[in-house]
């Protein structure tokens, strides 16, 4: 498919599923559009809205382009979810434990949990290159243990905050909120006072992980479309036994890939421990932005630069549908539905191009038996 229809199927889908989204709240008894109008001024109704829309937007575009980068070297990268908890685990130990300057600290810390996530999903690699184990089986597997090693390490008390079911937040030079000391200085404060604009806009949790993600899906599409290692991982990704037959070590590349993807999605936790939450908490379930990231991808089409929008689409739906229960009494979870049919219909490319022919036919005058 042509990357222009690719991009017309996107938007077709995004509108379907919108229109999914409308019908069920009809359905329901509440009004649309009102619906809609609500959603919307909850993403772009003041400042701090679209902060906040960023800001949740953030972790699934970096895990949609770890997903994105996976599916581009032939490996479904199902594991991002375990991916993102160990980058979070290992930020925040290196968020606490070290200490080092401002800014490098906050550096060193998110290429730690880069590292830890890069080896855990190095595993999956070593699992499929040496012993044929599906990496959708092995990675799921892996998010479990991921999970539960997060509430294992916060047996520790050198970890665990007293009285708490979290852990000691990283420290104040382990930060990477955007000018985060600066806004609780005096001066700081006298500025914002009087200024209300970037006060609503700087009050929510902005940090740098937003510009990390646009310099990773940059980065990402640069190394696949202009590095040899990129036309290596899409080599094998392609067609296995061409890459071999041209000299290229299949096994090597199958845990490279992995571990390049694995690694993404720990920035993606490093970033959301050291910018938002400052801790990690016990977990009783997956947090869901490696799963998210998986949806992130598939409105993308794999595309790293693509996941941005993506990811904002996404983000900016649930953020600002999350405010129809409150507001009008509408169930948030039609926008799950929406996302839902945005993906069903992104993922069904071969439908839209048998409807485009048959209607191109018909406009022609042809016989369609």
């Amino acid at each position: 498919m042509k990357k222009n229809n690719k991009f017309i199927v996107t938007l077709f889908s995004i509108f379907l599923g919108l229109v999914v989204g409308a019908i069920i709240l009809f359905i329901s008894g509440y009004n649309p559009i009102e619906a809609y109008q609500v959603m919307f001024m909850g993403i772009f109704g003041s400042p701090k809205y679209i902060s906040y829309t960023i800001v949740r937007s953030t972790p699934i575009i970096i895990t949609g382009i770890s997903v994105a980068f996976a599916f581009k070297t032939g490996l479904f990268n199902i594991g991002a979810e375990g991916q993102f908890i160990i980058g979070s685990i290992f930020a925040m130990i290196a968020g606490y434990l070290f200490k080092l300057p401002p800014v490098i600290h906050g550096l060193v810390a998110i290429l730690v949990g880069a590292l830890a996530a890069g080896i855990w999903a190095g595993i999956v690699g070593v699992l499929k290159s040496k012993f044929g184990i599906n990496e959708v089986i092995s990675s799921i597997m892996l998010n479990w243990i991921a999970l539960y090693m997060n509430n294992y390490f916060l047996t520790f008390p050198l970890l665990r905050r007293p009285n708490s079911d979290a852990s000691f937040k990283v420290l104040d030079t382990a930060k990477i909120n955007f000018l985060g000391q600066w806004k609780v200085s005096e001066a700081g404060k006298a500025f914002l006072k009087d200024n209300k604009f970037l006060r609503e806009l700087l009050n929510p949790p902005v940090n740098y992980g937003f510009l990390i993600a646009i310099l990773l899906a940059i980065l990402v599409w640069y190394i696949l479309k202009h590095t040899t290692l990129g036309y290596q991982l899409k080599a094998v990704g392609y067609n296995k036994d061409a890459a071999e037959y041209g000299g290229i070590n299949i096994k090597k590349n199958i845990v490279v890939s992995m571990m390049i993807a694995g690694a993404i999605s720990g920035i993606a936790g490093a970033t959301q421990v050291l910018g938002v939450e400052h801790q990690i908490g016990i977990l009783a379930a997956s947090q869901g932005y490696g799963f998210n990231g998986m949806a992130v991808s598939l409105i993308a089409g794999n595309n790293p630069l693509a996941t941005i929008p993506a990811g904002l689409l996404f983000g900016g739906l649930t953020y600002g549908g999350g405010k129809l229960n409150s507001l009008i009494g509408a169930p948030s979870e039609v926008i799950n539905i929406a996302i839902g049919s945005i993906v069903f219909f992104v993922a069904m490319p071969k439908l839209f191009e048998m409807f485009g022919k048959i209607f191109t036919r018909r406009k022609r005058g042809e016989n369609l038996d």
